[in-house]
């Protein structure tokens, strides 16, 4: 994936106390959430027409942003896919490149990714911006817009709802984050404001230890 020297945006101090968390938590994280996938049959089913889609597209050059410990880039690579995963928190990236030595793993924010116009033909921010407030959303999907090819597909992971839930302790550690829950309309508008169309929209009900809805939305750069 064809790789660009990118300005460093100033970050705010939410996004610090948020590496800094995941800095913390990053190996029993990897642990407690490794087969999380396995009894998730709607999520991978999403996972695997988002595939199809960047494959049959022609470019199956995918990047996972705010990737965590690579479970997800792990699984799309596995449908195919060359993903490169990217990460706020070094310790996560450190923790996915153990985990899964054959792919690719940066230290990137969202909003500022190193990679080139056009780089990638899909994109994928699962549950990534569960951290970021719905003002910021933008910043964010315009960044994903920036780097998906014309075409391109990005699928959209996130809690339902409005407002924010702090964490001060998680995977058995002291944090510091705010999680945050978001309208299904506004993100789907905010996303075509940004030249992503939402062409696919998924709305399941809580399961076991969720307190919200979860939406997953796919779009297609105009």
């Amino acid at each position: 994936m064809p790789l660009a020297s990118v300005a460093p945006v100033r970050r705010p101090p939410r996004l610090d106390r948020t590496r800094a968390s995941y800095d913390e938590v990053a190996t029993d994280y990897a642990r407690l959430l490794d087969d999380e996938l396995d009894g998730k049959p709607l999520e991978r089913a999403l996972l695997g027409t988002f595939a199809e889609l960047v494959t049959h597209a022609g470019d199956r050059r995918v990047a996972d942003l705010g990737c965590g410990t690579g479970r997800i880039a792990a699984h799309l690579h596995s449908l195919g896919l060359d993903v490169r995963g990217t990460d706020l928190s070094p310790g996560m990236v450190a923790v996915a490149r153990q985990r899964y030595p054959t792919l690719t793993f940066d230290v990137s924010d969202m909003r500022s990714v190193a990679l080139s116009d056009g780089a990638v033909g899909g994109v994928v921010a699962w549950y990534s911006t569960v951290h970021t407030p719905t003002d910021g959303l933008t910043e964010v999907f315009l960044e994903v817009r920036r780097v998906l090819r014309t075409g391109g597909q990005a699928l959209v992971a996130f809690k339902v709802g409005d407002g924010f839930v702090h964490l001060d302790h998680a995977y058995g550690h002291p944090v510091a984050l705010d999680v945050h829950r978001h309208d299904v309309t506004v993100v789907e508008g905010l996303l075509g404001g940004s030249g992503l169309r939402v062409h696919t929209r998924v709305v399941r009900d809580p399961d076991r230890g969720e307190s919200t809805p979860q939406a997953f939305l796919v779009a297609q750069a105009a």
